[in-house]
């Protein structure tokens, strides 16, 4: 029976220390929450009419989620050291949520800043984790991918209302876009269940999208040319 304690009571040892580890992450991603929390507000504002054709505006929305990204680069450096090297994917589901957000919400920045889709590697180093997996604590492929398909959404959404504000422009280049990035995803052999079922509903961005564009042209709106894209 002693020999029994003591093997079990080292059993509740270790419990006790995973649960304490897993507390201490769990705090450290209601901080990150908070701060995907403040910059998704201020991202928000795009969809005020009264900013949507001031480019400026927009700028200055993008320049203080800039700011609010320097928070995201201290809590996953906090992360990093928290959790052992060799058990990143134990604790995955912890930040995995969270990290899709900031993917989505970096995506959108980098838009609006360049009208360009921006890159795995680029968003890691603006949420201050390594690119590569075999580099320590890491940005996880899906995670960036998800972000990417949340920000289709997002688009589709300021494409609409865009029109009510006046903006015609915007709707084309979004319409561009969203149909590019339909076109890499349709590259890809998704293999990811909920990765899968968010891409299904990428087509559905794109349909909004082409509706508002159609709906231009046949009301006589539609511009006759648009400003060269950036990324060209």
């Amino acid at each position: 029976m002693t020999q029994f304690s003591h093997i079990f009571n080292s059993f509740q040892d270790h419990l006790n220390s995973e649960q304490e580890l897993r507390e201490e992450i769990r705090m450290i991603v209601k901080d990150t929450e908070k701060t995907a929390r403040d910059i998704l507000i201020i991202l928000q504002n795009i969809h005020n009419e009264s900013s949507m054709e001031e480019d400026a505006i927009i700028s200055q929305y993008c320049a203080k989620a800039r700011e609010y990204f320097g928070e995201v680069r201290l809590h996953y450096a906090k992360l990093a050291q928290v959790v052992p090297k060799d058990q990143y994917y134990r604790f995955h589901d912890l930040w995995r949520f969270v990290t899709q957000r900031l993917c989505f919400l970096a995506s959108l920045t980098v838009y609006l800043e360049v009208k360009i889709l921006v890159t795995k590697e680029t968003v890691a180093e603006i949420l201050g984790v390594k690119n590569k997996r075999e580099e320590g604590f890491h940005l996880d492929l899906e995670e960036f991918l998800m972000g990417l398909l949340q920000l289709s959404a997002e688009l589709s959404r300021f494409a609409v209302n865009s029109v009510t504000s006046g903006d015609y422009n915007r709707p084309i280049e979004i319409a561009r876009f969203v149909n590019e990035l339909n076109a890499g995803f349709r590259l890809l052999n998704l293999k990811n269940d909920n990765l899968r079922k968010r891409f299904d509903a990428l087509k559905y961005d794109v349909k909004k999208v082409e509706e508002v564009v159609y709906d231009l042209s046949i009301r006589g709106l539609k511009p006759t040319a648009l400003p060269p894209s950036d990324n060209q």
